[in-house]
């Protein structure tokens, strides 16, 4: 559960407050980083690589512009966070294989010529948190072979095409099947196109309280027998909000629980089956739906924690 600033904003004459995430929740819960090791500061290429490739615990403090190149790998008990003025990382992304105890936070991810963020290979414990996700070529943050205990949340999805697949492939069900567990929540799924998430295998996952706006293909789709809830959630101009019982593209079909939900010149969520209660593994507070556009935009992505 998110705590809040004491500033309010005003919106449509409600007091509407920016959230401040104090800790990992949802699937994440007990994620804590680098917080037992050192702090440093980053500020050029090889200092950043340096960084997440340290053995051990380590906050690693941003600042600046980092151009890298690819995916990165991320060792395990980081805490990588943006500091200073608009905390960049451009031309390429974080790796997590076998990694586990991560934070991202507070990172504008810009032009990664792959993926900004892939989850994979059993990787655990990942918490990804305020950051905003510009034009990668590929996706936002992938979330494939194996992962598990992933939380997404407060972070802006800025005009993306692909922003986030959780099972990468429809024949992966060896790997997938019991992992993927992920919590989606608060982020601002800003005029991206898709995959918000597109799922195979993984239940469950919680996708709750995001605002999805001008969506051109569609918001979420369960696919491969996956297990999802989508509750209280604000779907504005989105042409198919859900995908489920029909499968989607060559996957099967998938299940699918709505509720909660408000569409505003959208389709309907296509819905169907049940889904393993996310309240079997932790607890959570919905905001009303009501408030969430007014929530989600004065607190997602970089800058906003």
């Amino acid at each position: 559960m998110h705590t809040f600033l004491t500033t309010l904003l005003l919106s449509g004459g409600l007091a509407v407050a920016a959230p401040a995430a104090a800790a990992a929740d949802g699937f994440a819960s007990g994620t804590t980083g680098g917080v037992a090791g050192p702090t440093v500061a980053v500020d050029t290429t090889d200092e950043l690589l340096d960084a997440i490739d340290t053995v051990g615990p380590l906050v690693i403090q941003v600042s600046g512009t980092i151009a890298i190149t690819s995916k990165q790998g991320v060792r395990p008990g980081k805490t990588i966070v943006g500091v200073g003025a608009n905390p960049t990382i451009t031309g390429g992304g974080f790796d997590f294989y076998r990694s586990s105890n991560v934070i991202v936070r507070n990172l504008t991810f810009v032009d990664a010529e792959d993926d900004a963020i892939n989850i994979g290979q059993q990787s655990h414990h990942i918490w990804i948190d305020h950051n905003t996700f510009v034009r990668p070529v590929d996706g936002s943050v992938d979330i494939v072979r194996g992962a598990d205990f992933v939380t997404v949340s407060w972070n802006h999805f800025a005009g993306t095409d692909k922003s986030m697949l959780l099972g990468h492939s429809d024949g992966a069900s060896s790997t997938d099947v019991g992992h993927l567990r992920v919590t989606i929540h608060h982020n601002w799924f800003d005029g991206s196109r898709q995959r918000h998430p597109r799922v195979r295998f993984g239940e469950p996952v919680h996708v709750y309280n995001n605002l999805f706006e001008g969506n051109e293909l569609y918001g979420v789709a369960s696919t491969m027998n996956a297990g999802v809830v989508v509750e209280a959630n604000t779907f504005t101009a989105v042409p198919h909000p859900c995908y489920s019982t029909s499968g989607y593209a060559d996957s099967g079909p998938g299940r699918l629980v709505q509720r909660g939900n408000v569409f505003t010149g959208s389709g309907g969520c296509e819905a169907g089956g049940a889904v393993v209660e996310p309240r079997t593994y932790y607890a959570y507070t919905l905001d009303p739906v009501s408030l969430v556009p007014a929530l989600v935009r004065a607190g997602a992505g970089a800058g906003r924690t």
